[in-house]
């Protein structure tokens, strides 16, 4: 018996759509049926952009009738975070006061992605704002659900997208990271995902009006898809990548460097900073190491990644020294409880003066160097995302405790996204019922290097969604 079509990678459904197998219509059809049947289940697509989804794979389908060429993600459907623009649909954040927030164009990456052929085919559940924790809870919607079992968070802040792909309610998702936000969700739903370098994708990140954000919004954040191959990640990946007069940090760096001569050497790194492990992601590092080997690579044992706690410090005092004046407003948007994890945040650590904040930058610059020597050395870097396995939903905002052990576990997320690099969240297998995974991280504009490592992990691996969704521990189970 025939798979649905809504089980085919991206690619392959594409490419059925170009070479007239399936029309786009079908396509949409299957996944818009797979989310009727998994969505009331999990909570993860927001606003269902059913009858716009259809007219677009039937434009396509004239397209195709009528001999034009067709894009490299023809009629394929994905999702976007209901931070992300997409035309003519409300942007809410999940917040009340933003649902009827009609965006009057597309992000610049969902434009891309529309070139390609893609479709978008629903909005995708977030925490309140991106800013209410890492589980992705939203004022507007609620709680997305952990396919794998529904007594742990799929994570955040683009949980909602990690759930759609993992369960096939999507092939592609859009999240976008400044710490963790894709790389987490991936780890915690079993599907792959890239962070990309600052200024590799155009973006655009204004909230309100024509006023752009802060240095460190500016900075950190960056779009990124999630799939559940690599190949479909490189697939999405080759089509994000380029310039945009939107977006003047995009840089025209060709998305493909030269080849390294020589076995690429890979620094391993199970516990970054010395702060704990779970035996389950020290295994899946170890996993992923020997896959390497397996392929050819140079993989080496190193003592830590550099400056850990210092960047982290300096991480946290840019973000809240750059949001503390907006404070008293933002939180008022955030419904009840969803201050905390903020609020905490800003106990902690209080905002710097404007000479403090000053010699900041220039201690961002030297950890950016410090890295920029590193990855010489070593152009892959290979360790966790998060260093336990998935957690239950609001840890983070419960106390104190609860949040650092969280911001603990996403540390090398949060560095990463800090000193601009790419990586690449690659799942290793299933343990005790849950998905575990790691993530490559390469030298700055080399993300060919993090997908081809990604891939030669996956090639010994596996691919371990789609997962129909159930409830309870340890319950989650391939179709």
């Amino acid at each position: 018996m025939q798979d649905p079509l809504w089980k085919m990678p991206a690619a392959a459904q594409a490419e059925a759509v170009r070479n007239a197998h399936v029309s786009a219509v079908e396509l949409i059809e299957s996944h818009l049926e797979r989310i009727a049947e998994v969505n009331p289940r999990v909570n993860a697509v927001t606003q269902l952009l059913a009858e716009r989804a259809r007219a677009a794979a039937a434009q396509t389908d004239r397209r195709r009738a009528a001999g034009e060429e067709l894009g490299p993600l023809a009629g394929v459907p994905f999702t976007v975070k209901e931070s992300t623009a997409v035309e003519g649909v409300p942007t809410t954040f999940g917040t009340e006061r933003f649902r009827d927030l009609v965006a009057p164009n597309d992000a610049p990456p969902v434009a891309r992605l529309r070139a390609a052929g893609a479709i978008p085919i629903g909005h995708s559940n977030i925490p309140t704002l991106i800013l209410a924790g890492m589980h992705t809870r939203s004022e507007l919607f609620g709680d997305t659900v952990n396919p794998w079992d529904s007594s742990r968070t799929p994570g955040g802040s683009s949980g909602g997208d990690a759930v759609a792909v993992a369960t096939g309610m999507a092939a592609l998702g859009l999240g976008n990271d400044s710490g963790g936000s894709v790389r987490v969700p991936a780890q915690f739903c079993g599907v792959a995902a890239l962070k990309p370098s600052t200024g590799r994708f155009p973006a655009d990140h204004r909230i309100l009006g024509a006023d752009d954000p802060g240095p460190a919004s500016q900075n950190l954040v960056t779009d990124g898809p999630l799939a559940r191959s690599v190949g479909d990640l490189r697939l999405a990946y080759e089509v994000l990548a380029g310039t945009d007069p939107r977006d003047p940090r995009a840089v025209p760096v060709p998305a493909y460097g030269e080849p390294l001569a020589g076995p690429v050497k890979v620094a391993v790194v199970a516990d970054p900073g010395g702060h704990g492990v779970h035996p389950t992601v020290r295994g899946a590092v170890a996993t992923a190491a020997e896959a390497l080997r397996d392929a050819g690579y140079d993989v080496r044992e190193v003592r830590d990644v550099p400056r850990m706690d210092e960047a982290l410090e300096a991480y946290g005092r840019i973000t809240v020294t750059e949001f503390a004046p907006n404070w008293p407003v933002v939180r008022t948007l955030l419904g009840k409880g969803g201050d905390r994890y903020i609020e905490m945040a800003m106990e902690q650590t209080p905002p710097a003066s404007a000479d403090e904040f000053m010699k900041l930058m220039g201690t961002w610059m030297n950890i950016r160097r410090s890295w920029a020597e590193f990855l010489d050395e070593y152009p892959l870097l290979l360790g966790p995302s998060f260093t336990e396995p998935p957690v239950e939903p609001g840890l983070e905002s419960r106390d104190r405790a609860g949040r650092d052990r969280v911001t603990s576990g996403m540390r090398l997320c949060t560095v990463t996204s800090f000193v601009g690099v790419p990586g690449v969240a690659v799942p290793t297998g299933v343990v005790d019922g849950l998905p575990s995974g790691v993530q490559v991280v390469g030298r700055a504009f080399r993300e060919d290097l993090c997908l081809a490592a990604a891939q030669a992990i996956e090639d010994r691996l596996g691919v371990f969604t789609p997962v129909d969704p159930r409830m309870g521990a340890g319950s989650g189970s391939q179709p």
